[in-house]
């Protein structure tokens, strides 16, 4: 299958999660990406605990090749990877790319049709220079403020700005590959780990700004559903259940044997439901705890009710729709040992696009190959 990349080439000098991510993107859409590593390897190889997962899951499908980049000839195997290359894609601080003569500007006029994209803390403004990580701007945007209760702000259970700032640097990318064929032109992109955080809270901004009333935290939220909450099964089990309409409404009295719920005149409508909830949740809790959750999550699938046990990542591994065809990749590493992740969440003509390949790459297994390529060009 021809991927929409095909013919791309992407150098990357990234660690931990934007920059990388935002290379295994372009790598998933068919680009051929080469992450430029330091010698002895990118040190978030060597993470363990909730680190371990970072370094495999965002440099699968890439080549490895293996500069000192404080050497001359390390920034001279560089410039002659950049005369080949459609995309250069690095996450370090402003001073330091320029130290190395690799700013924006410079690499612009050096490779007009080069098309750089910057991953970095802010965009231009006041705090542009400033140490940023994907906790840091969770606190500043009010995204932690919304995910804890009040005074225990908490930051996201995943790094879900790192990688979605690294999603929307990969779909700048795409768009400026676009218009680079148009105008021959590349162009120098920015993308700011705040600002990423910032348009995720944008829900929130906008109701303060058009009712002039703030948002409490999701755990202390003003419900806008008759159901919509956590409850807890016979056997034990965590089941979240959600009945929105009036309709669905209906269905779950019906299930739970709460007819009164359907006729009493006070429930007929859904704000008066919502109205009514200081009374109704606790009865429903109390149907649902005689239930146990294998017949009870069987009867809301068969009605069409939204709910959902709650499940750890670890559990993924078990779940059918996740084991589906496309739903898991398996990566190999040298070691020999594997991993499974998934890649995209979309589907093209009913086919999950992945990499060339899912493996992960040893320190500088293309080395040889990738330079030695370069000087057979030049020759």
């Amino acid at each position: 299958m021809d991927k929409p990349l095909s013919g791309i080439r992407v150098v990357e000098i990234s660690h931990m999660i934007m920059g990388p991510s935002c290379g295994m993107f372009l790598a998933l859409m068919g680009a051929e990406v080469i992450k430029i590593e330091q010698p002895g390897g990118d040190k978030t190889r060597d993470l363990t605990g909730m680190g371990a997962g970072f370094f495999p899951t965002f440099n699968r499908g890439k080549k490895s090749v293996v500069l000192d980049l404080k050497s001359e000839e390390g920034l001279r195997h560089l410039h002659a990877l950049l005369e080949t290359a459609d995309v250069f894609v690095e996450n370090f601080r402003d001073e330091t790319i320029a130290r190395m003569g690799l700013s924006p500007a410079e690499l612009e006029e050096r490779y007009p049709r080069l098309i750089s994209a910057s991953c970095k803390g802010f965009l231009d403004g006041p705090y542009k220079n400033r140490t940023a990580l994907d906790e840091v701007v969770q606190m500043m945007t009010g995204m932690a403020y919304m995910t804890g209760p009040t005074g225990r702000p908490l930051r996201i259970g995943s790094s879900a700005t790192d990688m979605m700032a690294g999603l929307s640097s990969a779909y700048a990318v795409m768009g400026e590959i676009m218009r680079r064929e148009k105008t021959g032109k590349g162009a120098q992109v920015r993308t700011g780990l705040f600002e990423t955080s910032l348009l995720m809270v944008c829900q929130h901004m906008v109701q303060f700004d058009i009712e002039g009333v703030e948002a409490p935290p999701m755990p202390e939220r003003h419900f806008s559903w008759p159901v919509y909450d956590i409850f807890t099964t016979a056997d034990d089990r965590q089941i979240f259940v959600g009945a929105v309409t009036e309709n669905q409404w209906i269905k779950l009295c019906t299930i739970l044997d709460l007819p009164d719920y359907i006729t009493d005149p006070a429930l007929k409508t859904r704000p008066m439901q919502i109205a009514e909830r200081h009374r109704t949740i606790p009865v429903i809790a109390e149907a649902i705890a005689t239930r146990q959750s294998a017949d009870f999550s069987a009867a809301l699938e068969a009605a069409g009710l939204p709910y959902s046990p709650i499940l750890r990542p670890a559990e993924m591994y078990d779940d059918p729709h996740v084991n589906r065809p496309g739903g898991l990749f398996v990566s190999h590493e040298k070691d020999g040992k594997t991993f499974r992740a998934p890649s995209l969440p979309f589907e093209v003509d009913g086919v999950v696009p992945v990499a060339d390949t899912m493996d992960l790459p040893a320190i500088g297994e293309h080395t040889d190959e990738i330079l030695g390529s370069l000087t057979a060009a030049a020759k």
